[in-house]
């Protein structure tokens, strides 16, 4: 359930009677413009986002895999 060739086709033919040929000609190099536009922006999004990540990677206090001394138990031992 899609749109086949025939009703691209009849969308088209109208799309090119209410505009005319020249002015479809400006939309659809605008509407590829703006297309290309964002591409070029996530991909930009992406790659600001990739080294922010190895930014703080570095930090030193990045290390969270060290190993905490456990609250619970230090906790439970002055409670008694």
């Amino acid at each position: 359930m899609g749109i086949g060739f025939r009703e691209l086709l009849i969308i088209l033919a109208i799309a090119l009677l209410v505009f005319g040929a020249k002015k479809l000609r400006t939309i659809g190099s605008d509407l590829g413009a703006a297309v290309k536009g964002f591409k070029k922006s996530m991909n930009e999004g992406d790659t600001e986002e990739s080294s922010a990540k190895l930014a703080q990677d570095d930090r030193p206090d990045a290390n969270f895999n060290a190993k905490q001394p456990d609250r619970d138990s230090t906790d439970s031992t002055k409670n008694s």
